[in-house]
């Protein structure tokens, strides 16, 4: 096998509310420069590092570690992709990066997670983070959080349902543990929110 057809592994830091440590990006850099990698900003605000082959690929692991920085992985909640929030942007209503932190926080140690549920917050309206094409779409307005479900992006997008109004954090919290315990019980193995909107039983109305 040729050195290029083994440098194939990628390695996914995952950025909290789309935030990169000083000292995560430091490291990131002295590996990139060290195996000649590429640096790939997903969509998913998270941090890609590109070509490792095998030994590289647990020799970074175990040097980004000590950063405390968590890797991408099978089974994990999926970080929330969020705006840059109120503090930043003179449009925003809500703290999204907050929120994201509550959540995550809540859920940590729950899961395992099926794959191919992705959830993004907005501070406001706005919804730059793609809420209504989200598979959980947390969108703040004055009022708190409107929450939609099953959207997508791809070649034939939805727009995701709104089953809440004004939502405060625990409410949102309360409505995503629902959804993903819904998603979870009608999943075999991966699959969008939005090929369950029409099932009999969805826990939500549209409202």
């Amino acid at each position: 096998m040729s050195s290029e057809a083994s440098k194939q592994n990628r390695l996914t830091i995952l950025l909290p509310a789309g935030r990169l440590p000083l000292p995560v990006m430091a490291k990131a850099y002295e590996l990139a420069q060290r195996y000649g990698l590429e640096v790939y900003l997903s969509t998913l605000q998270n941090l890609r590092l590109m070509g490792l082959d095998e030994e590289q690929l647990a020799q970074a692991r175990a040097e980004l570690a000590p950063f405390g920085v968590d890797f991408k992985g099978p089974g994990k909640f999926p970080t929330p992709r969020v705006c840059i929030g109120r503090r930043d942007c003179s449009a925003g209503v809500q703290e999204p990066e907050e929120l994201s932190r509550r959540l995550m926080d809540y859920f940590q140690e729950r899961g395992p997670f099926k794959p191919k549920i992705k959830i993004a917050i907005s501070g406001c309206p706005f919804c730059c983070s793609g809420v209504k094409t989200t598979d959980i779409g947390i969108m703040g307005t004055k009022k708190g959080f409107d929450i939609y479900a099953g959207g997508k992006g791809g070649p034939n997008p939805v727009v995701g349902r709104r089953i809440a109004r004004g939502a405060d954090a625990e409410q949102v919290i309360e409505t995503v543990e629902t959804l993903l315990a819904y998603h979870d019980r009608k999943t075999e193995k991966k699959q969008r929110m939005a090929r369950l909107l029409n099932e009999t039983d969805f826990p939500f109305p549209e409202v």
